[in-house]
């Protein structure tokens, strides 16, 4: 529950990977925060239910690392929205995790696509209508890896480095055209996917699951996970009016993790 923060209404808002997960928690909270929402996705069965239980949304399939997916996205928002007001670049993928040695090439690349160009490509397209709107906001995703080196997950740390650079240097570039850029950072998310990375971690290094969760919560100082409404409460933040001065910074929302 956002406890009564608000946005403005009917604020035009675009969730990329928003039919499950932090993406999900994220449409739910923008739409009680008073916006007009469109989402897109790769998961047909989640994009299914979206369309059901959601009808006040507008729903795209799309790729976000496939440029032409990208483009028929904004067609499609461009219809029903008639504009956009704000850019949640949310998509993300884990990558592979091993030694940098055994790391597939084609993993690095389809991790970087997704987990960083994919936020260039949907930038490219949004920026165009938020200056026509005469101004906005982007807010991208990171991650506590954004921040601190992950060994045996070198191409997520360094698509997850590259937002913070990329969000900062268009924070410089859009901030007279009155769009404000932010990057979220979020830490252990409550979940099945943090579920899937730290059976793999344990699997890289010989432990077990519940040792290796153990780990992961003794390096957060607040030795607890966050939750998908936590993240999704700081980015409705950045695009209310009370974010309205808060640009080029890098929220953690994560216990504050200290070491991964």
């Amino acid at each position: 529950m956002l406890h009564g923060l608000r946005v403005e209404d009917g604020l035009r808002v675009l969730v990329t990977a928003g039919a499950a997960g932090i993406g999900r928690a994220i449409v739910e909270a923008m739409l009680e925060a008073g916006a007009r929402v469109h989402l897109c996705d790769v998961d047909e069965t989640a994009l299914a239910e979206c369309r059901a239980t959601l009808p006040g949304a507008g729903v795209s399939r799309a790729d976000v690392a496939d440029e032409a997916q990208v483009d028929a996205m904004f067609d499609a928002i461009r219809e029903s929205l008639g504009g956009l007001d704000v850019l949640v670049n949310n998509a993300g993928i884990a990558g592979p995790t091993g030694n940098v040695e055994d790391i597939d090439p084609a993993d690095w690349r389809r991790c970087l696509e997704v987990d960083l160009t994919g936020m260039f490509l949907c930038a490219r397209r949004a920026v165009p209508m938020l200056k026509a709107a005469g101004g906005g906001a982007i807010v991208n995703m990171s991650s506590a890896a954004g921040r601190l080196g992950y060994a045996y997950r070198t191409p997520y740390a360094a698509a997850k480095w590259g937002v913070i650079g990329f969000t900062q240097s268009l924070a410089r570039e859009l901030g007279p055209h009155r769009i404000r850029v932010n990057a979220v950072l979020p830490g252990i998310v409550a979940g099945p996917r943090i579920d899937r990375v730290i059976e793999a971690r344990a699997a890289q290094t010989g432990v077990s699951f519940a040792e290796m969760e153990q780990t992961y919560l003794a390096n957060t100082s607040m030795r607890t996970k966050v939750t998908p409404h936590d993240v999704a409460a700081a980015v409705v933040y950045l695009c209310s009016p009370l974010g309205a001065r808060v640009s080029g910074q890098s929220l953690g929302v994560c216990g504050n993790v200290e070491t991964i």
